[in-house]
């Protein structure tokens, strides 16, 4: 399988996971008035179709290592479940976030979520494989929350701005960004815990705990998506099927390939946290400056700022500063 050799490649997969965390949200934009659990079904067919891919490829070639499938076939169970679990977790909570992000609007659901995902998987990570600098990583990751603060705070003045009116901060919209947040953020601690084997159990190659991850993001899509459809949490009405069945095949694909995208920096991340310099910590705590990736998006591409007043612009100027010291600290902490 191919692996980095040094940290400047494993620096380049932690930055490649950045980019596509934080990229993968545009395919949905794609698709104007598609229902997000609807998309979420063809989501999670290219994420799994992804982690075989990258497995059948990178994870077949070069001499370092088990090829993928014969990592994959011995791998031992609890290692198996332990992936699995992972991606379940992460699964549910990203449903969960856009959920939030619907009932409470971006400037609460999305500091408080990912802010409090990046403590928990930082945190949680860090304890599973102490790698790196601890005041560098968590001083880093200080710097990324703040970052995080200016970032809402700038869509608040943005939606008070054009009059797109800010959804109302509801208990409900509160506590479901809380428990994705936890959940976000827990999710990582079960990947670098199946990374990391036990001394009766060799650890499997990172693109077979990705196949496996995958595998409990399908698996756990069916009776989650399925309520949410039947359920919303956003206040709307039920999903219906026939929704999906009629939608452009355009569509379909872009859903596809968001899943897709986001399974590449997945397989990235996984790759480069099991490094013997980087550690999942500071692989985890790189990945979510997804944030800043995804500013990038709605502020030079979408123009989501375009009417916005100057105090909205000054404090996005704040947040990419704040982000750029956040991720420089945390990329610097597995050298000191």
């Amino acid at each position: 399988m191919l692996l980095p050799a040094t940290y400047q490649a494993a620096l380049f997969l932690m930055i490649l996971s950045m980019l596509c965390w934080g990229s993968w949200a545009n395919t949905l934009k794609m698709c104007p008035g598609y229902r997000f659990q609807l998309f979420y079904w063809d989501y999670a067919l290219g994420l799994a179709g992804a982690a075989i891919f990258w497995g059948l490829t990178a994870g077949s070639m070069g001499h370092t290592g088990t090829h993928f499938l014969s990592d994959a076939a011995q791998t031992p169970l609890s290692l198996v479940i332990l992936a699995v679990c992972g991606g379940a977790v992460f699964n549910v909570a990203n449903l969960l976030l856009v959920a939030a992000i619907d009932v409470a609007g971006l400037a609460v659901a999305f500091p408080v979520g990912i802010g409090l995902a990046l403590i928990v998987g930082a945190v949680s990570s860090y304890l599973v494989r102490p790698v790196g600098n601890p005041l560098l990583l968590f001083g880093g990751v200080a710097l990324v929350m703040v970052a995080i603060v200016f970032d809402a705070a700038a869509y608040r003045r943005r939606e008070g701005k054009t009059g797109t009116g800010a959804k109302a901060a509801t208990t409900r919209g509160i506590v479901l960004s809380l428990v994705a947040g936890v959940l976000m953020g827990l999710f990582y601690p079960f990947v670098a815990r199946a990374l990391t084997g036990t001394p009766m159990q060799p650890a499997p190659g990172p693109y077979a705990v990705a196949y496996f991850f995958a595998l409990g993001v399908l698996i756990s899509t069916v009776p989650a998506n399925l309520l949410l459809m039947a359920k919303p949490l956003d206040g709307k009405p039920p999903a219906k099927f026939a929704g999906y069945t009629d939608a452009p095949l355009g569509w379909h694909l872009a859903g596809i390939l968001g899943g897709a995208i986001w399974c590449t920096g997945g397989v990235a991340n996984f790759v480069a946290s099991g490094a013997h310099l980087v550690g999942p910590a500071v692989s985890y705590s790189i990945g979510q400056g997804a944030t800043m990736v995804s500013a990038c998006w709605g502020v030079f591409v979408w123009h989501e700022f375009a009417q916005a007043p100057r105090s909205a612009k000054r404090l996005l100027f704040f947040m990419f500063v704040f982000f750029a010291l956040g991720l420089t600290a945390v990329a610097l902490a597995p050298l000191y």
